[in-house]
C-alpha cells in the first residue's frame, strides 16, 4: 500500500503541493499548483467513531474550474486529493470510507457515480428524500444523491501502483 510520503511525493512530480490539516476528528487537505501558488481544490471531511469501528466520512470535494482542463493523472487531482485522505483514514485506523454522491443535476450525478466506482466505491443507498429513513441520511448530507462506501484498504491496495511509481 502507498505510504503518506509515497503519495505527497508522487503528488510533487506532478506540481501539485497537498496539504493535510486536522482538528480533532476533522481533517481539511488542500492542493496547490507548485507552479502558480494557486489552490486548485479541497476536501473535508472527518473521521466518525461507530458501532462496527471508525469511518472515514468524506463530506465533500470541490475543485477549481481550472482544473476541468489538467490531466495530472488518469484521474485528475481529485485521485491525489482523495489518497491524502483515504490514507489519513488509514492511518487513523479506519476500515471504511463513506460518501454521497450529491445528485445536483442528473447528468453531473451519473458522472460522479460513475468516477467514485471507478476508483472502488460501492452504492450502498439511493437518498432521494421520499423515505423516512432518508431523513437521516439528509441531516447528515445535506442533500440527496447515492450513498456509497468503499474499504479504505482496497482502496490503497486498488490505487498501489499509481503513487508507488511516482509517475
Amino acid at each position: 500500500m502507498p505510504t503518506m510520503s509515497e503519495i505527497l511525493a508522487s503528488s510533487r512530480a506532478q506540481n501539485l503541493d497537498l496539504q493535510l490539516q486536522t482538528l480533532g476528528p476533522f481533517f481539511r487537505i488542500t492542493a496547490k499548483s507548485l507552479e502558480t501558488q494557486k489552490e486548485l481544490g479541497k476536501a473535508e471531511g472527518l473521521i466518525r467513531f461507530w458501532l462496527s469501528g471508525k469511518i472515514l466520512h468524506l463530506e465533500s470535494i470541490r475543485l477549481q474550474r481550472e482544473t476541468l482542463g489538467m490531466e495530472k493523472s488518469i484521474f485528475g487531482i481529485g485521485l491525489f486529493i482523495g489518497a491524502v485522505a483515504i490514507r489519513y483514514g488509514y492511518d487513523c485506523g479506519c476500515r471504511t470510507a463513506e460518501l454521497l454522491a450529491i445528485n445536483d443535476s442528473d447528468i453531473f450525478h451519473h458522472k460522479l457515480v460513475r468516477f467514485y466506482s471507478r476508483i472502488g466505491f460501492k452504492a450502498v443507498h439511493e437518498v432521494t428524500g421520499s423515505t423516512f429513513g432518508d431523513y437521516a441520511h439528509m441531516l447528515v448530507w445535506g442533500g440527496i444523491g447515492t450513498r456509497m462506501d468503499a474499504s479504505v484498504e482496497a482502496l490503497l491496495i486498488k490505487w498501489c501502483t499509481r503513487f508507488k511509481s511516482g509517475k
